[in-house]
This record gives structure tokens, sequence and C-alpha cells, in this order.
């Protein structure tokens, strides 16, 4: 019995122990999430007052005021707005009213340095055969001035001089021509540099083997003759050249109706030429040594690749 009332009061006396280290425990257990809670209001606290700032800032910089302008600067002009006056004096592009009071400018033609060709060309006013360069003509089309009265008698002897021998040459199929550019020395020393001109009348019409165009001569501002121009050629490439070189075939052409170098169309002249100054020849080949006959001048030689091999 003494041994129940003692192991009673030792158990008694164990729980009023234990009792306050549960209490302790279960109090640091509930404060330990406080105390870390804490922090994070604190964080979260910072976090939002920082999102309420920012719209703030940003409304601050949307909203900032417009800077205002100077008077000055309002008054001030801008360059689309300012009207550029003419110098005083000028009347468009021409030259100042005062010298033109004083000294009245010439004419184009008392310009012109007549002491190369002034004995083919008559620049008197009275007679001349210049056109007034501000008329607009469309050469396309018009005919103006054809056969409305001939050139000067300067300008026909330039035209119509006798061909010299060592001017023409031959081709080796035997056909009599003059090298085109002495075509533009005869109307350069009948009419002048710039006298005259090759206006196209057409397109250029390309063909498989050939390319043709017709073109006027206008000499002085007159249509003098119109024709058409071809040229062959045998490699794409080669269009762009074989157009040029129809248009100085159309300007040996129309200087036929000039009267220059006639004596190539007629068959005496042809054949008296050929008798004294050219001759027929048998020449090889020198790649395939094919042999045929070709002409040339009697002070010309044949070139490569033909090599002549005996006369007829």
């Amino acid at each position: 019995m003494m041994l129940r009332r003692a192991f009673s009061s030792y158990s008694t006396a164990r729980a009023v122990a234990a009792a306050p280290r549960a209490t302790t425990t279960a109090t640091a257990t509930a404060a330990k999430p406080v105390a870390r809670a804490t922090p994070a209001r604190t964080t979260a606290t910072k976090t939002a007052a920082a999102r309420t700032a920012t719209p703030t800032a940003v409304k601050a910089t949307t909203t900032r005021a417009k800077p205002r302008l100077l008077q000055e600067d309002a008054d001030f002009p801008m360059p689309q707005d300012v009207e550029i006056a003419k110098p005083p004096g000028l009347v468009g592009d021409a030259a100042p009213r005062d010298a033109a009071a004083s000294e009245p400018y010439s004419s184009v033609a008392e310009e012109v340095p007549t002491s190369s060709f002034a004995a083919y060309v008559n620049y008197d006013s009275g007679s001349s055969s210049l056109a007034p360069l501000a008329e607009d003509v469309d050469w396309t089309t018009s005919y103006r001035g054809l056969s409305t009265r001939p050139f000067t008698p300067e300008a026909a002897a330039a035209l119509l001089r006798p061909l010299s021998s060592e001017d023409v040459e031959i081709k080796p199929d035997g056909l009599l021509y003059l090298p085109e550019i002495k075509y533009r020395r005869t109307l350069n020393m009948a009419f002048g540099p710039g006298g005259w001109g090759m206006v196209p009348r057409s397109e250029v019409e390309v063909g498989p083997r050939i390319v043709s165009r017709e073109w006027a001569l206008v000499c002085l501002g007159r249509l003098v003759a119109v024709a058409r121009g071809e040229q062959e050629y045998f490699d794409p490439s080669g269009v762009p050249t074989a157009i040029e070189a129809s248009k100085s075939n159309a300007l040996m052409r129309c200087c036929k109706d000039l009267g220059v170098a006639s004596e190539l169309w007629d068959p005496r002249f042809i054949r008296k030429f050929k008798a004294e100054h050219c001759v027929e020849a048998m020449v090889e080949h020198q790649r395939d040594k094919k042999k045929r006959k070709l002409w040339r001048r009697k002070d010309a030689k044949f070139e490569y690749p033909y090599k002549e091999v005996g006369k007829l």
C-alpha cells in the first residue's frame, strides 16, 4: 500500500515536471513560423510599394511638359517658306537688261567662225539657209524644206566635186565604194560641222541575219533625203555594231541624192576604174586551203587569211 502511494506521487510529480517543457516546446514551435513570416511580409510590402511607384514614374515621364518655342524661333521662317528672288537686272536666263539695251547680242550665224568654210556657206542674214533654232520640227514625220530652193553654188561645188582615184576602194567581190568617213567630210565642207545631221525615221528592225532602220538627212534645217540603211550580223552580240553600221549605210544612200560620189553608180566609170587601178587575182585561204578569185587595188595587197597565188 505504501509502495502504491509512493509510485502515484512519483508519477504525478513527473507529469507536473514535464508539463512546462511541452508548453515551452509548443510555444517555441508556434513562434518559429511567426519569426519566419515577418521578413516575408516586409518583402511583400516593399515589392508592393515598388509596384505602386513604377506606374507613377511612367506617368510622370509621359506627362512631361513639352518645351515651349522661343519667340525668335517662332518668327524664323522655314527654308521652304522663303521665296528666292532673282538677281536684279536678269530676265529669266537672258542677258542683263542694261547690257541688252546698250550691246545687242549677235545672231547665231554671226558667232560661228566662218574662216574655215566661209567659201561654201552663205551666212548673210538675208539669204542664209539656216533655219530658226527656236522652231520645233518633228523630223520623224516632217518633210520641211524638201526641194524648196537649191543650196548655194559654193555648197553645190563641194558636194559635186569629182572623185579622186585615191579615195575609191574596192571590195573583194569587185564592188567599188567610198569609205563612209569621206561622206561626212564632204558634208562638213559643204555645210560646216553642225550644219547637217541624221534623224531616225523608224524603229530598228532586227531580223535573223540583218538589221535595218530608216534615216533622214537634214542639212541647214531642211530635209534633203530619206533612205533605209541595213547591215548584216552573224552573232547576237554584234547587233549594236550592226545598228551603227546601218546608219552609215543610210548616210551613203542619202548622199547619193545630193550627188556625192555619183560616179560610183556610173557603169562606165566603174569599168574604167577597174581596168586602170584594180586587178583580179587567184588567192588561197590559209586555213582551209581553198582557192578563189578576189579583187584588189594594184597598189594594195591581200591581207590574212588570203594569200595571192597568181594573177588571172
